[in-house]
This record gives structure tokens, sequence and C-alpha cells, in this order.
């Protein structure tokens, strides 16, 4: 079964920079699309961007409108959150899957963002 691996995650001030990465242990082939979420504490969990893996047609969050850009490298099943502008409220664990809930992966252990001065 497919696993998924989240890292790029990090302390950085606001209005810092990270980016994440999402690398598969099998193929996107089969999937439409993949996405990026995030869960914080006390809040609901959250998908902040998706990209359809064929045509490259890209998702936000208001939220993350302009700050936030999503990208993937079908050739290494990767998938790529650049996250640029960080404010406090983006601190979260932010984990990758499909955005299809009928095809979801196993969610993986996420990766840790904190942004605090």
């Amino acid at each position: 079964q497919v696993q998924l691996v989240e890292t790029g995650g990090g302390l950085v001030q606001p209005g810092g920079s990270l980016r994440l990465s999402c690398a598969a242990s099998g193929s996107f082939s089969s999937i439409f699309a993949m996405g990026w979420f995030r869960q914080a504490p006390g809040k609901q969990h959250e998908m902040v961007a998706s990209i359809a893996l064929r045509d490259g047609t890209e998702y936000y969050r208001d939220s993350v409108k302009g700050r936030f850009t999503i990208s993937r490298d079908n050739a290494k099943n990767t998938v790529y959150l650049q996250m640029n502008s960080l404010k406090p409220e983006d601190t979260a664990v932010y984990y990758c899957n499909t955005i299809d809930l009928t095809r979801r992966y196993p969610w993986g252990q996420g990766t840790q963002v904190t942004v605090s001065s």
C-alpha cells in the first residue's frame, strides 16, 4: 500500500518561508488530485491546497491564496507546498493525501510547521 512521507516543516518567524515535500512510496498514476491538509490544535482538519496531477489545476483556500503554491513532480511521485509570508495562524501539522475521500491513503505522520517570533 502507498505510504506518504511529509517533510520540510520547522520553526520559522512570521513572514518567513518553508517548502514542504510529500513523497509517496508508490505511483500517483491512478490518482486524480493530491492535496495538502493541516491540523492545528483545537481546530478542524482542513485542506489548504490541491493539485490535479494530470493538468496541474490548482486550488487554494482563501486564507493561503497568494502566499502558498502547490506543485507536483509526477515522475518522482512527489507533491510540494511552497509557503511564503507565513503567519502564526499557519501553525499546524501539515499532511498530504488524495482529495478523493474514497481513495485516501493511510495518513502519514505529517510535518510540524510553527510560525512564531
